[in-house]
């Protein structure tokens, strides 16, 4: 019996007698997949699609995959059901670094990469730490594979640390910045709105986009997170509700493009970034910067780690920790401030010296 093609793959043969397969998803423009069902180049492709990039068509001369090489390790994890299980937004990020690393080191063999030269390969991105540990994530996750495989019998990739990159990662936004965006986009604008679905549900862009009035009941958001899975309920803001209320009742989507298409997530990251330049802000200014924003003024509220993950879906404690942490530091300083406050105004003028409480 003929095995199934895979989900929304759609084929058929020419007038020239050549099989021509496509991705045809609703909602999705067509997508050309070269090759014949479940052969390796056709589920590289069909992966990629999936996870929403694009995909070129290979050439007639296109060459196979060596056995043992990089490359097939490539083709082969794609095909593991570690691979399949991840989410399409993880995938995406995974190939982003495993295809340059498959381009550049494709043609040698898996058995002879040796630990010095993985060091020499993400040496080569020192000036660019956090991309050099990407590549190291990256290779670490192929050798090991390599190594379950049994292509190889050590993993070469033991031992070896990330870079420090020195950096907090994206900038979180201040309320100044914050009031300065308010000003330069009113209520009913579509840069507000995507400004407060950002800043009052704490999600990423990839979720933002997709939340609409499908996801809003009794005045709760429910969304269950794309990169996760994990479902998370949250209470609506009344700037948010103003927002909201501004819609064309219509729309399901809350956020749409001048087209009045729903944004994809990279297309939604550029056309927010020009809103932020509009309203004259620094660079460096990014929705994910929002999130962090949610997260900094949750736990400035008085929010532990636990209830600032209820509304993020963060599903690791030390991620959120840091919040609560700069926000326990900041109490505690105003605290010790004010201690020094109260006991100047105990102290004698002139002298400069604390009156003792006795004499208070």
């Amino acid at each position: 019996m003929m095995r199934k093609p895979p989900k929304y793959c759609q084929g058929f043969v020419d007038r020239h007698g050549k099989a021509r397969w496509y991705l045809r998803r609703p909602g999705f423009d067509r997508v050309p997949l070269p090759g014949l069902p479940w052969t390796p180049q056709f589920m590289a492709a069909y992966e990629a699609a999936m996870g929403g990039e694009s995909v070129a068509p290979a050439s007639a001369g296109s060459k196979r995959t060596k056995p043992g090489t990089v490359d097939a390790l490539v083709v082969n994890y794609y095909q593991s059901a570690e691979y399949q299980n991840l989410k399409p937004i993880t995938k995406k990020t995974y190939r982003s670094v495993m295809e340059p690393f498959r381009e550049q080191h494709g043609h040698r063999l898996v058995r002879d990469l040796q630990r010095e030269h993985v060091k020499a390969i993400v040496a080569k991105l020192a000036d660019r730490p956090a991309a050099s540990n990407n590549w190291l994530k990256a290779i670490k996750i192929l050798m090991r594979h390599a190594v379950e495989m049994g292509i190889r019998r050590d993993d070469p990739t033991a031992g070896l640390r990330k870079m420090r990159t020195g950096s907090t990662g994206f900038h979180t936004w201040t309320e100044a910045e914050i009031e300065r965006f308010y000003e330069a986009h009113p209520v009913g604008s579509r840069a507000r709105l995507a400004l407060d679905l950002l800043l009052h549900t704490g999600q990423r862009r990839a979720d933002v986009v997709r939340i609409g009035r499908q996801n809003v009941r009794n005045g709760v958001l429910t969304i269950t997170q794309q990169k996760t899975g994990t479902e998370v309920c949250i209470p609506l803001h009344p700037d948010l509700v103003a927002s909201l209320d501004a819609l064309p009742k219509k729309n399901m989507t809350f956020l749409l493009t001048e087209y009045g298409k729903p944004f994809t997530p990279d297309g939604f990251g550029n056309w927010f970034r020009d809103r932020v330049v509009e309203a004259k802000l620094p660079k460096g200014l990014s929705s994910h910067g929002l999130r962090k924003a949610a997260c900094r003024r949750l736990a400035e509220a008085g929010c532990s780690a636990n209830q600032i993950m209820a509304i993020s879906g963060h599903r690791n404690l030390k991620e959120v920790t840091r919040y609560t942490d700069a926000a326990s530091r900041s109490a505690l300083a105003r605290s010790a401030m004010n201690t020094v406050w109260n006991l100047a105004e105990g102290t004698e003028t002139g002298t400069g010296t604390v009156k003792p409480a006795s004499q208070v």
